[in-house]
């Protein structure tokens, strides 16, 4: 059975390039009805951040990747939290020394500084690599700081097939004796994942690219343990597009890079979930929307690409905008009118006005500058009242509010059906076009040329006492 795993470190929100792989190597594993595990991996302690753990779990279960094994969930693999399992790192790492396969290094910080170049880059020399057994014991009786390091082969080359990119090789004498246990006990992430992956009988690893030439390292230490090798699959660069039109990886200068600041932005998971799973996948046919479930049927490695992928965040808002036309009117309620209910005033009809913007957003974060018209009463320019289509000027238009006024201020059912009809006959009994009619009211309710619904839909939202308010206003700008 095919076993991937999504491993990573709790050290912030989710990336979008981290929240790619995570889904991958989950459609991976479910397309072949395999399994997909969760670990976390916090051996860096450095870096950890506090909560970063369940910012990770939440945004899976949003995202609706749901994980066989890992925190929360148990399994038989345990404990899936790397600081948890520091006691068998320690085992296998001496089981290498034991092999000759690693080594104690006892260089102290400034003695591995020394070794820098004036660009501060540097490689250790392996000069504890030879160190005689008595050696190795006093310095262990001293209470002397050490770390393990890998013993990298001194000839020769290590080659492997990735899933995607092919076969890649690299002389052994590029790698470096790379630590595997640190001073502090703790393991790197370039020994521990290599052990967890296999205790845990992952057969397939997802992960970035960047890992590409480091991954000879890991194949030695399958080797060095006489361990079935993983098939390897990396994943594209994921790049950004630059204000000038280049390209460069993607990060923070190109907008919201992690899934929280899109989902905050008013994004929903559904829709970057579908917009994330093809940036490096392509699909056998043109579809372009998929369910979830959908993605699990559909997804294979043979869709993966070695190109790099442009996140396009205008992309991103089509998409967007089609997966909010597509929610229910309760779905959708359920997210527009609490951000409503935050910006207007009790008097509008926030329902009617949610309506009216339902299929004219991208995100719901555009909500607040959509109803501006409606919180203030925005300053305007008599040109408003020009249009061409209708043949209106701003003459005309006083006249058109001056006489409709008295006859929307004995309207009783203030509602569209109402409001459109006596403006509708208004037009007819004073063989005006309705066009024009609509158009004068409109502007001056909304004071704004662009809006999301028409003259009488507005007056609905807006109520009676602020819709003959605001055209009394527009009646007396135009007369002064």
């Amino acid at each position: 059975m095919i076993v991937t795993r999504f491993a990573p470190s709790p050290t912030g929100f989710m990336h979008i390039g981290n929240l790619r792989t995570a889904l991958y190597s989950y459609l991976l594993a479910k397309s072949q009805g395999g399994k997909f595990i969760l670990r976390i991996e916090d051996t860096d302690q450095v870096r950890l951040v506090e909560g970063a753990t369940d910012v990770i779990i939440n945004t899976l279960a949003q995202t609706g990747i749901d994980y066989d094994e890992g925190p929360g969930v148990g399994g038989e693999h345990g404990p899936y939290v790397q600081s948890q399992r520091l006691s068998i790192y320690k085992e296998y790492a001496e089981k290498l020394v034991k092999s000759g396969h690693a080594y104690y290094c006892f260089c102290t910080p400034e003695r591995l500084e020394s070794l820098k170049d004036d660009k501060g880059i540097g490689g250790y020399d392996g000069h504890c690599r030879n160190l005689s057994q008595d050696e190795i014991q006093q310095n262990l009786a001293e209470g002397k700081p050490f770390v393990i390091r890998q013993r990298m082969p001194d000839e020769g080359s290590t080659s492997y097939v990735d899933e995607v990119y092919g076969e890649v090789s690299i002389d052994n004498s590029e790698l470096r004796d790379q630590i595997m246990i640190k001073a502090d006990g703790f393991p790197t992430y370039n020994f521990c994942h290599v052990v967890d992956d296999h205790l845990m009988g992952v057969t397939h690893v997802v992960r970035g690219n960047e890992y590409l030439t480091s991954t000879p390292k890991y194949c030695l230490l399958y080797d060095a343990f006489g361990w079935e090798r993983p098939h390897y699959v990396h994943l594209p660069l994921l790049m950004g597009k630059d204000a000038d039109g280049n390209v460069s990886k993607l990060s923070k200068r190109h907008g919201a890079v992690s899934f929280q600041d899109l989902v905050n932005d008013g994004y929903l998971p559904e829709a970057i979930v579908n917009y994330i799973a093809l940036l490096g996948w392509a699909p056998k046919d043109t579809q372009e929307f998929f369910t979830m479930d959908e993605l699990k049927a559909n997804f294979g490695m043979d869709g993966l690409s070695k190109s790099p992928a442009v996140f396009d965040y205008e992309k991103l808002r089509w998409f967007n905008a089609e997966y909010i036309k597509r929610l229910s009117e309760e779905e959708y309620n359920a997210k527009a009118l609490p951000i409503l209910d935050a910006l207007c005033p009790d008097s509008v009809n926030k329902v009617k006005l949610a309506a009216l913007l339902h299929t004219r957003i991208s995100a719901f974060c555009e909500i607040s500058d959509q109803v501006q018209f409606v919180v203030n009463r925005l300053g305007m320019t008599a040109d408003l009242y020009t249009n061409k289509k209708n043949k209106t000027t701003p003459e005309l238009c006083r006249t058109i509010l001056e006489e409709t006024l008295p006859l929307l201020e004995a309207v009783e059912d203030w509602n569209n059906d109402c409001l459109f009809a006596v403006l509708k006959q208004y037009a007819a009994d004073t063989e005006r076009k309705a066009g024009a009619v609509m158009w004068a009211v409109r502007i001056a309710v909304a004071r704004q040329g662009i809006t999301p619904g028409g003259a009488t839909e507005l007056m609905e939202v807006f109520g009676k006492e602020e819709s003959i308010a605001r055209i009394r206003l527009a009646i007396s700008e135009l007369s002064a």
